[in-house]
Parts: structure tokens; sequence; C-alpha cells
């Protein structure tokens, strides 16, 4: 059967990343580890055959993306293409605060949200089930368009963490055992009858070992 390679990466890390504040679809730009993250791992995909590059169009995955596209060996997949199903979920009223605040200020919501209660949103928010039929429909519709090929998506913890759990049919109330790190890549398989997993957060270009110096700011 025909098959779609997939490559999710997760954008670099920002501030508020740092801070644990939400950052929903609020749009927050990378730090300057993020934008190293981001170089790095452009570097470590360079020689990988990609034919289409896809991010959210969120700047801190916009910017992660370029990154990547400025490294690739494919001319026609240095230009990046924006799509709003890879956002982040929608917080509502609970962007903008750190995780301290919402235990704080919304104790029950603060509950159901850690509880990872399906049907809940927080004011003007999206819910899980809601996010992964996004995420579903999104990854369903880009890699219907490139059977053969090997795409890219650029994308939040939200979206990544859906996508993992799609891909081994993990309920979306499960405790989370995987990692959704800031730059790491993520492989995975499409096909039209099933996504499958094939690996899952790949640090290496990240690791000690390949520590330069960050970017000065």
């Amino acid at each position: 059967m025909m098959a779609t390679r997939i490559i999710a990466v997760r954008h670099g890390e920002t501030a508020w990343n740092v801070d644990t504040r939400i950052q929903g679809q609020l749009d927050i730009a990378l730090n300057d580890k993020g934008r190293w993250q981001a170089r790095r791992a452009g570097l470590a995909l360079a020689d990988e055959p990609i034919d289409r590059i896809y991010s959210s169009d969120l700047m801190r995955a916009h910017a992660t993306a370029q990154a990547i596209a400025e490294h690739t060996s494919n001319p026609a997949a240095r230009q990046v293409h924006l799509h709003t199903g890879l956002r982040e979920r929608g917080f509502g009223s609970f962007e903008g605060q750190t995780w301290v605040d919402i235990e704080t200020n919304w104790p029950e919501e603060s509950r159901r949200w850690r509880q990872r209660d399906p049907h809940f949103a927080p004011p003007g928010g999206e819910t899980p089930l809601q996010l992964r039929e996004r995420v579903a429909r999104t990854v369903n519709e880009l890699a219907a368009q490139h059977l053969e090929e090997q795409i890219v998506l650029v994308a939040h913890g939200g979206v990544l963490d859906m996508l993992y759990r799609l891909a081994t049919q993990q309920d979306i109330g499960a405790p989370r055992t995987w990692e959704l790190g800031n730059a790491a890549i993520n492989r995975l398989l499409w096909t039209p009858d099933a996504l499958t997993l094939v690996g899952w957060a790949d640090t290496r270009h990240l690791d000690d070992k390949a520590l330069d110096e960050l970017p000065s700011t």
C-alpha cells in the first residue's frame, strides 16, 4: 500500500516554555535557545529527502520550519507552507497564565485539565476531543497529497501529543509517558488506513556533544 513518511517536529523553545506559561494560540517568538534548537534540527535533517514542509502559522513554529527549510537539499521544499490546522490547542482564558496561576485562580478547571477530561475546554478554548479531530483531519489532508513522499510537519506540543495518541491508539485520557521535547525529531507513517509510529523523541542533535555555543543576544 502506498504511504507517506512524516517527520513531525515541535517548535524550538520560547521564554514562555521556560516560565511554564500557557501559549496556546498566542503568537510567541522563539528565544535564543529555541533558535539554536531550530538550526540544529535543520542540520540534522539536511540530508533527508524532504518533499514539502508544512507549519503552523504561529511564529514559533514557522521560524523552526524556516530553519529546517534553509538546510534542505531539495529546492522545492525550501518554501514553508502554513496551515492553521497545525496550530496549538486553543486554551482560551488560560492563555498567558502560568500553571500556578491556573491552579490558584481556577482550581476546578485546573483539576479537569490535569485529569485530561476529554470534554473540558477553558472558556474560549478547545476540548481534547476537538483538538484530536482537528489534528486527525489535518494530517489526513496533508499526507494524502504526498503518497510515496516524505513531508515535515512543524507544530506544537498539543499537536504532537495527539499525533502520538493517534499513531499508537492511546486514549485521550491516558497518562502521557512519551516526551514532547522542543525541536525533537519524530517519525510516523501514514496510509489511507492508519497512522503508525516509526520513531519518537530523537534529540541526538541536541545532546551535550552537539552543544556548541548558544547564539548571543
